[in-house]
């Protein structure tokens, strides 16, 4: 009996193995086996299956995948006063691989859980800047690490008016985030200084290239 298989997990969750099982859209991969590898919180699943190379022939291959579930992320600005408003937080994965102290600089993300990606990210900024967002700009989608984590993140930007508090965040989950207001200027320019995270650099370069400080949004 497997947890998360035959059992459930800590989730309450069965059929995890059932995951990539039935897909057809690509008539070049035939899936073999799925196995869940551990089921803990998210889930990492391990599958086999065959793969048609372009000269025609076929070959077994394996791959983990890391399935978390999908997120979102907003771009919080302020056009006339050439603002944005983000997040430091501290990223245990970031510090374990070499990052001074984790403190990662970043705008408002979180995951989807059961709401729609809409309703996600409005509740997301409010807990983390402590803003209700008002209207929402869906700005893109993009699979941010497809080599191994099945996460699409879904890119958000609104407006706001003004920074409400220094820290947010919620305590029972760990939570401890400083709320930045930076000019957006400034931002760009730290950009592979302390700005490092990805979701983070994609919405400040669309804002400066097709959003609201473009030449087309000004």
């Amino acid at each position: 009996m497997a947890e998360g298989v035959d059992t459930p997990d800590r989730r309450g969750r069965t059929g995890l193995d059932r995951a990539g099982r039935d897909l057809t859209g690509n008539p070049r991969v035939r899936v073999r086996d799925v196995e869940v590898v551990s089921s803990n919180w998210y889930v990492t699943r391990r599958t086999t299956f065959d793969f048609q190379h372009s000269d025609g022939t076929w070959s077994v291959q394996e791959r983990e995948t890391y399935d978390r579930g999908n997120g979102a992320c907003i771009l919080l600005y302020n056009r006339s006063a050439r603002t944005v408003l983000l997040t430091r937080q501290f990223r245990f994965p970031a510090y374990v691989n070499g990052h001074p102290d984790g403190e990662l600089i970043e705008v408002a993300a979180g995951l989807l859980d059961e709401d729609d990606a809409e309703t996600a990210i409005r509740r997301e900024a409010q807990e983390e800047t402590g803003l209700e967002v008002g209207d929402v700009e869906r700005v893109f989608d993009a699979f941010m690490s497809p080599g191994s984590v099945t996460e699409v993140l879904h890119f958000f930007a609104a407006p706001y008016e003004r920074s409400i508090g220094e820290r947010a965040g919620l305590v029972d989950e760990g939570e401890d985030i400083e709320i930045l207001e930076l000019a957006f200027d400034d931002a760009l320019t730290r950009i592979g200084g302390d700005i490092i995270d990805a979701k983070t650099i994609m919405l400040l370069q669309w804002a400066a290239l097709r959003g609201p400080f473009s030449q087309r949004g000004a």
